[in-house]
């Protein structure tokens, strides 16, 4: 059954994404979850707290991030499984927890703001997806951090909430929702957050551990199926990078694209004006351009696609058996 909703949360989510006029009447359930988390980082995480109070704090907090939208999740599992049109709501609301239509149009938005309004536009674009100092960054610095980007959501985004929904049902892609939210919102080493955010950003590397590895052999195998991409130095990438990534998850995608598209991602960044030293993923070329963005989405539609009947398939199969 969890197959199955997974499946139809991909394939619904894929074609249609989530409608504008729902959007503007309701909000999407990622916002409600970060509205929590922003109420519960303003009341506990006070600047008078020790750190030892701060860290405590936040791992209180993350509990409660965690058990409401899950505890609701539950509930409105219950209330429709059973029926073909509960099944398809259902499927309809494990879709929300996912992001293939929205992240390809928003690392399509970069490169189309370099291919009609040059670097600033494409620093103004790549500033609604990264984290990074956009004013630092040449072209081929906006071009790879588009790039990296969509690698790490494509498992963030994508890949991970689709596990949980096929491991755990709605309430497990929920509560990686969640999870991943509460990372993205307070898991940073700032003076603020270092502490209060350590549990989340914790559990966070804890929960997408199987997806980035699931990534990363979704990119090679995608990789077969692209013109101008190498599944062969994708896998030689993700071998010999993946683990030297700062983060124990993002270089599995990040080398996986880098290989196949014979580019050369990540390494030295900055980040509030920070310069945050990394490893380099793959051993190609540093100067990428809003053309090697355009070979990353064909990459990343073919994943996803390779993901979708990854999933139907193995519902397929269980259903059988």
């Amino acid at each position: 059954m969890n197959l199955l909703l997974a499946f139809l949360a991909l394939l619904i989510e894929r074609l249609f994404g989530y409608p504008d006029r729902l959007l503007a009447a309701i909000g999407h359930p990622v916002m409600w979850i970060g509205r929590l988390i922003g109420l519960l980082d303003e009341r506990w995480n006070r600047g008078i707290r020790s750190a030892g109070e701060r860290r405590t704090a936040g791992m209180v907090a993350l509990a409660v991030i965690v058990a409401v939208p899950l505890i609701l999740a539950s509930f409105v599992t219950d209330l429709l499984d059973g029926s073909i049109v509960g099944i398809l709501i259902l499927a309809f609301l494990c879709g929300t927890m996912i992001a293939q239509k929205s992240l390809e149009a928003h690392v399509a938005a970069v490169a189309d703001a370099l291919e009609r309004g040059g670097l600033d536009e494409g620093r103004a674009a790549v500033s609604h997806i990264v984290g990074r100092d956009p004013e630092t960054l040449d072209e081929a610095g906006v071009a790879r951090a588009a790039i990296e980007s969509l690698a790490e959501n494509f498992s963030d985004g994508v890949v991970a909430p689709a596990f949980w929904l096929a491991l755990l049902g709605l309430p497990g892609a929920v509560a990686y929702k969640a999870i991943n939210t509460a990372d993205s919102m307070v898991g940073h080493l700032t003076d603020q957050h270092r502490d209060f955010g350590w549990a989340s950003a914790r559990l966070d590397d804890l929960v997408n551990w199987p997806a980035a590895r699931l990534t990363a052999l979704l990119v090679v195998a995608a990789a077969k199926f692209v013109p101008d991409a190498s599944p062969t130095e994708a896998w030689a990438a993700v071998q010999h990078d993946a683990r030297n990534h700062r983060s124990p998850n993002a270089g599995w995608p990040e080398a996986a694209f880098a290989g196949a598209l014979g580019l050369k991602l990540a390494g030295p960044r900055s980040y509030g004006g920070v310069t945050v030293e990394d490893h380099f993923m793959g051993s190609g070329r540093r100067e990428a351009t809003a053309a090697d963005i355009r070979r990353a989405l064909a990459l990343y539609r073919m994943a996803d696609t390779l993901l979708i009947l990854l999933a139907g398939a193995l519902a397929f199969l269980i259903w059988r058996w």
